[in-house]
């Protein structure tokens, strides 16, 4: 039986560079491969997959999480590749894990674990309960040596906590970091913020 994959890693660990490696050696053997990406992903074009390394290739199909991915045509379909696979529904992971079992197709599915806030993402979630195999595409802090589990968001300069889970963004926005980093960033933030308003009076 083909299995679902969840491969995640934090920002920054070249999970879409995978992907699109993997979809190149498919293709460079004649077989054909899916790829899809969440439809409210439009930092690098409507239908664009992007590595940060420059590598990119169209998505093949974009996820609206109400729409059904159960009545495609998947004939002659050797590997489903999902991006972004944060971003999606459990109701659309549930979907893929079906299409896995009923079309014989392995899928393998890219993203974050979880948000800045340190919470989990609703597809990985659900991944996490469904998935065969869970691996994890690893990387460096941004601020030490140590191994990146965390997404730091950082707005002007200063880490941040609040806002929206799902707010589009690359390096930019973005750090890959420790534990330990991301809560010193986050607490000299906090006190910054308490100092400003102690001023303010």
């Amino acid at each position: 039986m083909a299995k679902l994959y969840f491969r995640h890693g934090t920002v920054g660990s070249a999970k879409t560079l995978n992907l699109l490696a993997v979809a190149h050696n498919y293709r460079q053997q004649g077989k054909k491969v899916l790829l899809m990406k969440p439809d409210l992903d439009t930092r690098f074009g409507k239908k664009q997959i992007k590595s940060r390394a420059g590598l990119e290739m169209q998505a093949d199909v974009l996820i609206v999480n109400e729409s059904s991915l159960r009545g495609l045509d998947y004939t002659g379909v050797s590997c489903i590749l999902v991006d972004e696979v944060q971003f999606l529904s459990a109701k659309v992971i549930e979907e893929l894990r079906r299409i896995a079992l009923e079309h014989d197709i392995p899928i393998l599915c890219y993203g974050l674990r979880t948000d800045f806030k340190s919470h989990l993402f609703e597809g990985s979630a659900r991944l996490l309960e469904l998935a065969d195999s869970i691996e994890e595409v690893k990387a460096t802090c941004h601020f030490c040596n140590r191994k990146s589990i965390m997404n730091l968001k950082h707005v002007n300069g200063k880490a941040v906590k609040e806002g929206p889970s799902v707010e589009l963004g690359a390096e930019e926005k973005y750090f890959p970091t420790c534990y330990k980093c991301y809560c010193r960033e986050i607490d000299k933030a906090a006190l910054t913020k308490l100092q400003s308003a102690c001023c303010s009076h």
